[in-house]
């Protein structure tokens, strides 16, 4: 296949850049209207019983647990008469909303209830609202009613907040967000490149093909809205791993052409151009295609969650991989032969070093770089550089031993952002939270409201349960106070409300859960409530995570085992992988749960990561540390395949790949990391999380890892890397004879 694309580009290379600047045009036109369709929710599983018991509730008693927050504030207290007055004007505008299932106000409210919705100072109360739809139809429709009733009047403040609104508040983060940290991460970018290739010619090439790889990335997510959900936080993932990928494939595929151009020229080729792409293609262009599987299968493990949001991620790195590896083997080839010496052009180091007063830099051959003499020592002495750099890797992963997980609430935005200021007065300064509440609902049970009085009972005498709404009364601590408020109870569905101040999505939260599940009901129940659905969501994270796990796992080797013919290699990756990773996560651990330099990012630390950032890290990190990997193999196995394969001869193949390749993967992971880090300028902490996460991850894998390690296990096994069963590398000269990967 690769000889035909060769073939292809060198027949037509201007008709493949003009049908890649047509298709680039038509995907930007598609994709300008997928940011208005992506979606905002996703966190949680649609097939869990909590989704199923939210849609009885709404089924039946037309309400659920509440998704808009109301706070109304005034200094003089909430019972002052323009403080009634503008909490009931709320109240009815809010009722109004055609949009709107149910409305719980303290103004309306009288008793335990009419407490439960007031701060324990008195100068705040706040009306509890249910809105219909999904995730990404309340907030559009919560977005709306809070721009009508968000304002002060009459010296009272009023500040709309909860589900719906921190969805509004993270998507508006999340894009203006994107743009600040492009605009820096691009210019740095192209500055970089610069400095790499000298030419500033060469230096916009990868931009170009990562400029290509976004816009097919956003066609395809915006056709994907067409049939499915898509979480608009995957345009994060869209634009950053776009441009980084397509920087990646970029740099390998114009630096393996200029080093072919100058030996076709010193073969003295007639045509030199067309020669250089011919074997660019073959060889790097293989790599590109080879370095884009990892990343697309592991990425595509993420598939097996029903949640949305991780499902989306795995949409958008597959697309803007193969996107970029695409357009790095076929559109690049095709510039690169109409550019020819070109491509040297604009060489800005030049004028700097004449007038800085210092000679052209002389070309290094690889025996005599600096990298070189690095690989040559480890590889000799493997043993002490190995250990050092696991003993490190192995110290900055402690901090994961201690990893807790949760779901993200308003806490991962701004403390001035309204839903931030919602969420913290009411964690801060209500008794209960109407937002933590836990819903039981029983589908089949009495028609007799006192059937459950026991049961009622029994939750209340539990641990953080302020009080309990049920068909029989309100019972706190064990006695029934109050009687019950109208709607718990319709036919054989009824509904008992356990309210609390616990914050959900914490340790506490899913003790709370526990405890309250420990209550034997009278019949059979269904659990809801925000709580409720992050344990069940964590339970499927944990089951189906086995499977995301194996696929990665098993894929990947297939992978590596087809491009070496090892199955030595493919296992000493893996190993290398889950190294890079503990030091990473071991890394974000120790910053954004426990705490640690959360002054500098600015965020607030709530003691538990985001459950899906550590899973979906994991993905794109194996892949895309799998990336540089069959990019140092590619060349350690082109100087393997032409030695006499002794000892010596891995050696020389060791550290002769790693000259070759050094210099452009620690060039390839700085733009990566520029790329990536740009997003920890993000208001929104579980961004900052996954810019810095992956940033430090591409460093670490590129540096101590790709640098030392590798030599040094590739040094450790000698011979034994290019080890495979009898019948497996029959299998592999079948499929791939000797004499085809000699180039």
């Amino acid at each position: 296949m690769l000889s035909w694309i060769a073939e292809m580009v060198i027949r037509a290379p201007r008709r493949i850049i003009v049908a890649a600047l047509l298709i680039a045009v038509t995907a930007g036109l598609v994709g300008a209207g997928a940011i208005d369709r992506l979606g905002a929710g996703g966190f949680f599983d649609p097939r869990s019983d909590a989704m199923r018991g939210t849609q009885l509730l709404q089924d039946t008693f037309d309400s659920a647990n509440p998704n808009l927050i109301v706070l109304v504030s005034d200094p003089d207290g909430v019972d002052s008469p323009t403080a009634r007055e503008v909490g009931l004007e709320v109240t009815e505008e809010v009722a109004a909303d055609p949009h709107v299932l149910s409305v719980q106000s303290y103004w309306q409210m009288s008793g335990p209830m009419a407490m439960g919705l007031r701060s324990t100072d008195g100068t705040s109360a706040v009306i509890a609202v249910q809105l219909d739809g999904n995730e990404t139809e309340f907030q559009r429709s919560g977005t709306e009613l809070a721009d009508r009733i968000g304002t002060g009047r009459d010296g009272v403040t009023v500040t709309v907040g909860g589900a719906a609104i921190v969805y509004r508040d993270s998507n508006a983060a999340v894009t203006r967000d994107l743009v600040r940290a492009e605009m820096v991460a691009l210019p740095i970018s192209a500055l970089v490149l610069v400095w790499v290739f000298g030419s500033a010619i060469a230096a916009m090439l990868p931009l170009a093909v990562g400029l290509f790889s976004i816009l097919m990335t956003l066609a395809i997510l915006r056709l994907l809205t067409t049939v499915t959900d898509v979480s608009i936080f995957a345009l994060n993932l869209t634009v950053a791993l776009g441009l980084a990928i397509a920087i990646d494939y970029s740099l390998f595929i114009v630096h393996r052409f200029r080093e072919e151009r100058r030996a076709a020229l010193a073969r003295g080729e007639t045509d030199v151009d067309a020669d250089a792409v011919r074997r660019t293609i073959a060889v790097a262009g293989r790599t590109v295609l080879f370095s884009a599987l990892p990343v697309i299968v592991s990425m595509a493990a993420l598939v097996v969650f029903p949640l949305y949001f991780l499902r989306s991620f795995a949409y958008a790195a597959s697309a803007a991989v193969a996107a970029a590896a695409l357009a790095a083997v076929v559109v690049l080839p095709a510039i690169l032969l109409l550019l020819g010496p070109r491509v040297d052009a604009l060489d800005i180091r030049r004028p700097i070093r004449r007038l800085l007063g210092r000679s052209p830099s002389p070309s290094v051959e690889p025996e005599d770089s600096g990298w070189y003499r690095l690989a040559d020592r480890i590889v000799r002495r493997p043993v002490l550089p190995a250990a050092a750099v696991v003993i490190v890797l192995l110290t900055l992963g402690i901090p994961f031993l201690h990893l807790t997980t949760g779901f993200t609430d308003d806490r991962a935005l701004n403390e001035q952002v309204p839903s931030r200021v919602v969420g913290d007065a009411l964690r801060n300064d209500f008794a209960q939270d109407p937002t933590a509440s836990i819903t039981i609902v029983v589908p089949d049970g009495p028609t007799d409201p006192n059937a459950y009085a026991d049961y009622a009972t029994e939750l209340s005498r539990v641990p953080d349960v302020t009080a309990v709404l049920a068909p029989d009364g309100i019972h706190v601590g064990g006695l029934r106070i109050a009687p019950a408020p109208p709607d718990m109870l319709s036919g054989t569905v009824a509904r008992i409300t356990v309210a609390s101040g616990v914050t959900p999505f914490s340790d506490q939260g899913a003790q709370l859960v526990d405890a309250v599940r420990a209550v034997r009901p009278p019949a059979e129940v269904m659990y809801t409530g925000a709580a409720e659905l992050n344990a069940e969501s964590m339970h499927t994270i944990a089951t189906r995570l086995p499977i995301a796990l194996a696929w990665i796992a098993l894929t990947t080797f297939l992978v590596l085992f087809v491009f070496t013919g090892s199955v030595v290699l493919p296992l000493k990756a893996i190993l290398m992988n889950l190294l890079s990773l503990s030091a990473t996560f071991g890394a974000m651990v120790w910053i954004f749960q426990d705490g640690n330099l959360s002054g500098l990012f600015g965020f607030e630390p709530t003691g538990y990561l985001n459950a899906t950032l550590p899973l979906l890290m994991f993905c794109l990190a194996f892949g895309v540390s799998m990336d540089y990997e069959i990019f140092i193999l590619s060349r350690i196995a082109e100087q393997w395949r032409s030695g006499d394969g002794s000892a010596e001869a891995n050696r020389q193949a060791v550290a002769l790949g790693i000259a070759q390749t050094g210099r452009i993967i620690t060039a390839a992971a700085l733009l990566m990391a520029i790329v990536l880090s740009a997003l920890v300028s993000s208001s929104v902490s579980f961004i900052q999380m996954f810019g810095l996460g992956l940033a430090l991850m591409v460093l670490i894998d590129a540096t101590l890892v790709r640098a030392i390690l590798v030599p040094a296990f590739m040094g450790l096994l000698g011979r034994w890397n290019w080890w495979a069963p009898a019948p497996l590398a029959r299998l592999h000269r079948s499929w791939f004879p000797p004499e085809s990967l000699r180039h």
